[in-house]
């Protein structure tokens, strides 16, 4: 059973920065932050393969977040610079073990979320 806890959100300005991690027990064939909003969809943030390392983003963020992961710590990050009014949400990280990794189908095992909050 694959379990995971986010931690490090919180309040910063505009051009701020923030860190999030994710501690993960058992086994992932790939990870990923998601973030929802207010009145939207949770949408996929950033993506990795737990064993490869490659990497996937959103648009929205490429750029500017950067996902990473400690497989000796069982840790995985989001490091987001230049953060804006418009990243304010909350954010969770998921995984998975099979599927396609850009697929919020695909991942069936989620932490309850750190919110982040970005004022103007």
């Amino acid at each position: 059973q694959v379990q995971l806890m986010e931690s490090g959100g919180g309040s910063v300005q505009a051009g701020g920065s923030l860190r999030l991690s994710c501690a993960v027990s058992g086994y992932t064939n790939f990870k990923a932050w998601f973030r929802q909003a207010p009145g939207k969809e949770r949408e996929r943030v950033a993506s990795i393969y737990t064993h490869l390392g490659s990497t996937y983003y959103a648009d929205s963020v490429r750029g500017r977040f950067t996902i990473s992961q400690d497989n000796a710590e069982n840790t995985m990050y989001l490091q987001m610079n230049s953060l804006q009014p418009e990243d304010t949400a909350m954010y969770y990280c998921a995984a998975g073990t099979r599927g396609s990794i850009v697929s919020r189908s695909s991942y069936n095992y989620w932490g309850q979320g750190t919110q982040v909050t970005v004022s103007s």
